[in-house]
């Protein structure tokens, strides 16, 4: 299917463009997403979850540009990296840029960013224009939602726009790595 062309994804941007949450399938597990810039959509979001601000946030993109203004320095060959497919989801510790707000790092001096390759979350990123927030779909302690009918529990009567489709291969949430040393901090697929 052509995620780009798809109704469902055009309306769900949308909502994410007007400061709406929705929820989506990503590589392992369903998000909650937003527009990053949007402090109060993200404020939701936290809410949502019951998760503090200190904790930070994950961007995913289609592709390494659509966060490239979020990032600190970095070098041609660690941007390249970003933007390199790996055999399982990798979430990457970049540092932050100036234009990486407090409510997405948590009031970190990095930024966990990921390139993600599940069609209808890149298809999203793409609709909307950029990178989007995504976080598991789950109440901060509880396990991620594997399917809308989860979500739908977990967040009954919340206002979460819901964009149906399948979860990828994935069978845990991406691994995480520091782009700059390569050290891996959480363990994937």
């Amino acid at each position: 299917m052509n995620w780009l062309q798809s109704p469902r994804i055009t309306l769900a941007a949308a909502v994410m463009q007007s400061g709406g949450v929705v929820a989506y399938p990503t590589e392992a597990v369903w998000g909650l997403g937003c527009d990053p810039q949007n402090e109060q959509a993200v404020a939701d979001i936290l809410t949502l979850k019951r998760r503090p601000e200190a904790k930070g946030m994950i961007l995913i993109a289609a592709a390494a540009t659509q966060v490239q203004s979020y990032l600190g320095h970095v070098t041609a060959e660690e941007f390249a990296r970003l933007n390199t497919p790996t055999a399982i989801p990798t979430t990457w510790i970049v540092p932050a840029g100036r234009l990486a707000p407090q409510w997405i790092t948590g009031g970190r001096t990095t930024l966990a960013v990921r390139v993600t390759q599940h069609p209808l979350a890149a298809a999203l990123c793409t609709a909307c224009g950029g990178a989007i927030v995504s976080t598991s779909a789950n109440p901060h302690g509880l396990p991620p939602a594997r399917s809308a009918l989860k979500v739908r529990c977990y967040f009954r009567g919340a206002g979460i726009h819901i964009v149906p489709g399948p979860v990828g291969g994935a069978s845990k949430p991406s691994e995480i790595r520091d782009l700059l040393t390569g050290k891996i901090l959480r363990s994937g697929t």
